[in-house]
């Protein structure tokens, strides 16, 4: 994922000039998706080029006029084509970054990419648990190298543990929502 793409959930949301977006990031997106105040503002002239997003100029009392950008037309296709498109090795980042922004494009694809990474974390998962269970059957006898081997299994199968929990709790909520909506 690219930072433009954070940036276009994200002025989707609010629109608001680079400053403003940064301090947004700081306390929102930022918890998922790091980026300098210097990286935004980059970006930002970028995507102006690109014509994803406008900026308009607005004049302030005994302060420099400020630039409030907003996401244009072409910038909403952008994000609703990323949206849509499935991400081969998205991390937890881009998936919270895809989930945040669902509802600017096809909700339904973000959904399906959310199970199919929940697939692929479960499948992930058990592959470790099967090395766990015929490699190291007697953790508690372990030592040295063998021991050092079995924690950085133990350590895979929590991170993958909770990435299975945290999508399944997704695609739930997603589900719910879902039949709300009918």
């Amino acid at each position: 994922m690219a930072l433009e793409h954070a940036i276009l959930v994200s002025l989707s949301e609010r629109s608001g000039s680079g400053y403003e977006l940064a301090r947004r990031f700081e306390k929102s997106i930022g918890l998922f998706w790091s980026a300098s105040h210097q990286q935004i503002y980059r970006v930002l002239k970028r995507m102006v080029r690109e014509g994803w997003v406008a900026a308009d100029v607005v004049a302030q009392d005994g302060r420099p006029d400020k630039k409030v950008y907003t996401v244009s037309a072409p910038g909403r296709a952008e994000l609703r084509r990323w949206l849509a498109e499935p991400s081969p090795a998205a991390g937890p980042q881009e998936l919270a970054v895809k989930l945040r922004g669902a509802s600017f494009g096809d909700a339904g694809a973000v959904a399906a990419e959310i199970t199919r990474h929940r697939d692929a974390h479960a499948a992930q998962l058990e592959l470790y648990r099967r090395i766990e269970k015929r490699d190291f059957p007697g953790p508690d006898r372990l030592r040295g190298r063998s021991l050092h081997q079995y924690l950085v299994l133990r350590g895979g199968i929590r991170v993958e543990e909770g990435q299975v929990e945290w999508l399944e709790e997704i695609r739930a909520a997603l589900h719910a929502d879902e039949r709300d909506d009918r």
